[in-house]
């Protein structure tokens, strides 16, 4: 008996330790994790750096409230704003929390309703965020969802053009969609959504919390293209599994933003800022940002050369180390498959693997990878 809700389809797998890309169960067994909890653990598992930082904060004190001077929250939004461009952060605990925050903040700023997703798109599971992914896979059960949202396709502008009114607020998009099939939005489609975005008195969200803290290579994923967003929302790999997530604005923003307007009981607390203090310190160095391009390529190109002659192989996708593998069949009869071959990796969409290792994933774990993976999809 189980006293959880069935919400998550588990895996026969009880972790009682990890550490770097690896994540070692009850039963005994060693698994290479290219989930990094799903790229959250970014640094691998129990970075000592990160861990000695927590340690030393929880000598200190392990929570106030906002309505006290904390010193680690303007230091890691320093950190987030000189990574970004932009101005101002507001912390909360988690990805839909961060969304749900750039949606209010939208809304409240422009005085407009209406926002733009894409279908495929995933942006969380709370009212909002559910409301706002392009899935519908998401909502099904839980009836009328906001009306505020219109979806269209990524990459047609055509299609964007005629759902831009008067009353949208912000068009809202992942530069590569994760939970829909790592998608790449074009660089081209994305300038001009900016471009017209902005000439219609509309903002620009872009939800980093898959792509960002590193993931794709850089910094954030909009940085490929030379975006300027006014929000970003960011997670996951932000504090190495500590709960926390943020979004960063432009500073025309703030007064939207006054005193009372929005908040958050746990939002940046100092035991998470500690661990992302560290971790963004580690990732957001350019010579680590290099290595994860770098190992990214050596990733896609060993994965190519492997699958290449593979029948149910299509195609590599995604950038840095946020990799997708496109199949013909269901990608997941082979999650299960690699788990058996003590590989951990995750679905994207019906038939896409996903591989996200840790940034700091050796040359040794990503041939290991690629030779288990090439072996099952052989057959």
């Amino acid at each position: 008996m189980s006293y959880l809700f069935p919400t998550y389809a588990r895996w026969d797998v009880t972790p009682v330790k990890a550490k770097g890309a690896y994540l070692t169960a009850k039963d005994g067994k060693e698994y290479l994790d290219f989930t990094s909890g799903i790229s959250v653990c970014n640094l691998g598992h129990a970075p000592e750096n990160v861990k000695k930082a927590v340690e030393e904060q929880l000598e200190l004190f392990w929570h106030t409230s906002n309505l006290f001077q904390i010193e680690l929250q303007e230091k890691v939004a320093k950190q987030l704003t000189k990574a970004s461009g932009l101005d101002l952060v507001f912390f909360g605990n988690s990805g839909a929390e961060a969304n749900e925050a750039a949606i209010k903040l939208a809304r409240k700023a422009t005085t407009r309703t209406k926002i733009i997703t894409f279908i495929d798109s995933f942006h969380g599971r709370t009212f909002a965020t559910m409301s706002a992914t392009g899935q519908d896979k998401i909502k099904t059960g839980f009836g009328p969802m906001l009306e505020t949202f219109e979806y269209v396709k990524m990459n047609d502008i055509n299609a964007l053009k005629t759902a831009l009114d008067a009353n949208t607020a912000a068009i809202m998009f992942e530069v590569i969609q994760g939970e829909g099939g790592i998608n790449e939005g074009q660089a081209d489609f994305l300038k001009e959504a900016e471009k017209l975005a902005h000439e219609n008195g509309s903002l620009i969200i872009i939800d980093e919390i898959q792509t960002g803290i590193g993931r794709t290579g850089k910094a954030f994923a909009f940085q490929h293209i030379g975006l300027d967003p006014d929000i970003v929302s960011v997670a996951k790999g932000i504090a190495s599994g500590f709960p926390l997530g943020a979004i960063i604005g432009k500073a025309h923003l703030s007064e939207a933003f006054s005193a009372g307007s929005h908040g958050s009981t746990f939002g940046g607390n100092p035991v998470a800022l500690a661990a992302a203090k560290e971790t963004l310190e580690t990732i957001f160095a350019e010579s680590f940002l290099a290595d994860v391009t770098k190992k990214g390529e050596k990733l896609h190109s060993l994965l190519q050369e492997t699958l290449k002659d593979t029948p149910i192989f299509k195609k590599i996708k995604g950038k840095g180390l946020m990799v997708g593998i496109e199949l013909t069949e269901e990608a997941g009869p082979f999650i299960t498959k690699a788990r058996e071959q003590n590989l951990l990796i995750l679905t994207a969409g019906t038939h896409v693997i996903r591989l996200l290792p840790p940034l700091n994933v050796t040359d040794e774990e990503i041939e290991k990878a690629v030779k288990i993976l090439g072996d099952l999809l052989k057959g």
